[in-house]
């Protein structure tokens, strides 16, 4: 607790009264142009990846950066995403997954999991993923996903997971009349970069690839 408590202790006296006047514009509201979906690891931190500020974000996070499906069962997830459409009105959702995930490790072999009940459950909603990376390589049904498909299977997961948000009433409805996207990124700790797909796309590009347009028209 040390160095949170000196972290707080710092932000009163330094942070804060720097940023006074943005802390003060948001006393009263938010109004984020941003979903951001992402998992619970202590080593991403949205606002130092995307540069943005206090504001910028509407945060969701949890173990394995996952979107459950639809369904009349609400959930943590599933009113923060409806909130965040109708309410909020953001206009990007960004479902953003890393290397080296611990919960994509967990649900390479689900079976390892039986002492970790409700883990095991939440990861279920990455089979179709699994699955997908089981296919391809022929792994027999009784035996485990192999750590070697981790990234491949990282990147099948946040596939997968733009494809339940598109299951949401809000997200579809604002998906068909344009008025929202989705972004599926895979950030990698270790280089800093990022790979990215588009709701409708089954193959992630290099970054400066799939916005090669708008950072065409930010530079210019």
């Amino acid at each position: 607790m040390d160095k949170i408590i000196k972290g707080v202790i710092n932000f009163r006296q330094n942070v804060y009264p720097e940023h006074k006047d943005l802390f003060g514009s948001l006393a009263d509201g938010q109004s984020p142009d941003v979903l951001f979906a992402t998992c619970s690891d202590s080593r991403i931190d949205p606002n130092l990846l995307t540069g943005t500020a206090p504001g910028d974000l509407f945060i969701c996070r949890n173990a394995g950066n996952i979107i459950p499906p639809h369904s009349n069962e609400t959930g943590g997830m599933t009113a923060s995403i409806e909130y965040a459409v109708a309410v909020l009105g953001v206009r990007h959702i960004i479902i953003c997954g890393h290397t080296d995930c611990g919960a994509i490790k967990g649900a390479l072999d689900l079976n390892a999991l039986n002492g970790l009940p409700h883990v095991k459950e939440w990861l279920g909603h990455c089979r179709s993923a699994m699955e997908i990376v089981r296919e391809r390589h022929d792994i027999p049904h009784d035996q485990p996903v192999g750590s070697e498909h981790l990234n491949e299977a990282i990147e099948e997961n946040v596939l997968q997971q733009v494809q339940h948000i598109r299951t949401h009433p809000v997200v579809a409805a604002k998906l068909a009349t344009g008025k929202v996207a989705v972004h599926g990124w895979v950030y990698n700790i270790k280089t800093g970069s990022i790979r990215c797909c588009s709701h409708n796309d089954i193959v992630f590009r290099n970054f400066d690839d799939h916005y090669a347009e708008l950072i065409e028209q930010i530079e210019a």
